[in-house]
């Protein structure tokens, strides 16, 4: 993959060389690129530029360009597109990112395509797009090979030498019976390895792992990278199989799942393009929300402070430690959310774990918060005395200990109720770990410094 320098001289080579409408300088720079790496300089160009680019390609080509540009890039030159030119990509592309992009496309853009395509295309589109959203349904494709159980392993051969070119992976075929019920699956190594009258019921794996075609995607994604398959068969309510779901496609979903994830635990919402393109407005409407209810959440702490003037004004030095203690409950609090949301996202926890990993989050937020104030009591001996010293060391103890049982709980707490775990964000787990930390903290300087407190 070019670097951000190579990249960047490549799109001005391109760009100049378009403004002279000297294409020939234009065929030679991009011929030897990698199609995703073609992608990014097409999503730089304005359409019309970038149409002159694909044009210069291949129609196999063009359309595996086509298939990684992201959906705004896609749409955009969908719309400035010839029917018989679209219609030619389409055709070409896989079947499930010609699913993906009739999905994207407007009604109008729809019709305009359909009637180019071949009725075979048309069908099969239709088909994969009306799955619903993040199932297995939605992200697999139709481009797979099957073989009958009654042949041979020099059929099984010749059936796969002849129908390559039309499917996505041929490594690994699915063995049918005349229903299509998946009954087992071979590799393409064990029917180079066997002899050519070996029956294929011989060689083939009877116990197929599958999925059916409305489980959730990112369980789907699980599978595949659990199993390390290249692909895996999805079947629908009586075991035919209609389509598998690809190793690339896959980890696409599992990137798509972890995004969104990390955007939740910023308190964000899902971002339907990526951030460089996103306006101002989308980014405003995305940020807003969370910022606005963690600010009348934080006014907890305010009415805590205020609570506690008396001890303050007795003894303002505290003011200097107030920071610091509410931030590393805080710090605390993130970082167990973090632990536990990636935990349950992957499967390493689930929600019958919480009362083992409380007792075992008590002991380390202990260890971790009992550490910390050994290196701030020295401080606190400086700028008030042993008897803060004490107050503080004893604040970061508890804060450190609340704020990750906190962070660590949330998550479960959210799955139970059958939320999304990533929306225990560090955010909300801040807000949180800083009203319990003012509150702790003054509690303890009231009971401790004021006679009768």
């Amino acid at each position: 993959m070019p670097d951000d320098a190579s990249r960047d001289a490549l799109s001005t080579a391109v760009r100049t060389s378009l403004e002279r409408s000297d294409l020939d300088p234009v065929h030679a720079l991009v011929g030897e690129e990698h199609p995703a790496d073609l992608a990014l300089l097409l999503e730089e160009l304005e359409p019309d530029q970038a149409w002159q680019v694909l044009l210069l390609l291949p129609v196999d080509i063009q359309a595996e360009v086509f298939g990684y540009l992201d959906a705004e890039a896609q749409t955009e030159l969908a719309r400035h597109a010839k029917r018989p030119r679209l219609a030619a990509i389409v055709t070409a592309m896989n079947a499930d990112e010609r699913a993906d992009l009739y999905n994207k496309l407007t009604e109008a853009q729809r019709e305009a395509l359909m009637p180019g395509l071949a009725q075979a295309e048309r069908e099969d589109i239709r088909r994969l797009a009306s799955y619903p959203k993040d199932t297995a349904g939605s992200i697999m494709t139709s481009d797979y090979a099957t073989l009958p159980a009654e042949i041979s392993v020099g059929e099984a051969l010749h059936r796969l030498r002849r129908e390559a070119p039309d499917k996505e992976t041929i490594y690994r075929a699915y063995v049918v019976d005349d229903e299509r019920r998946l009954i087992g699956s071979v590799r393409l190594q064990e029917l180079i390895l066997a002899e050519p009258a070996t029956p294929i019921d011989r060689v083939m794996e009877r116990n197929v792992l599958a999925v059916k075609v409305d489980e959730d995607q990112e369980v789907v994604a699980r599978k595949v990278a659990r199993y390390d398959m290249l692909a895996l068969p999805v079947v629908d309510a009586d075991d035919r199989i209609i389509g598998i779901v690809t190793h690339d496609d896959a980890m696409d979903v599992l990137q798509e799942e972890a995004t969104e994830d990390f955007h939740k635990v910023g308190t964000i919402g899902k971002l339907e393009q990526n951030v460089r393109d996103a306006g101002i407005s989308l980014l405003y409407r995305k940020r807003v929300a969370w910022l606005v209810l963690l600010v009348f959440g934080n006014l907890f702490s305010g009415a805590g402070i205020a609570f506690y003037e008396d001890t303050i004004a007795a003894f303002v030095g505290l003011v200097f430690f107030l920071p610091l203690l509410i931030a590393s409950g805080g710090n605390a609090g993130a970082q167990a959310a973090t632990l536990m949301v990636r935990a349950l996202a992957t499967g390493e926890v689930v929600l019958r774990d919480w009362g083992r990993m409380l007792g075992r989050e008590l002991l380390v937020a202990g260890a971790l918060g009992a550490t910390m104030a050994v290196a701030v009591s020295a401080i606190g001996v400086v700028r008030g005395g042993p008897e803060i010293a004490v107050v503080v060391a004893l604040t970061m103890v508890l804060v450190v200990i609340v704020g990750s049982l906190v962070g660590m709980s949330l998550p479960f707490l959210l799955r139970r109720l059958n939320m999304d775990p990533a929306t225990a964000s560090a955010p909300l787990v801040t807000s949180i770990a800083d009203v319990a930390g003012v509150v702790i903290y003054f509690a303890i300087a009231t009971r401790i410094l004021l006679p009768g407190g």
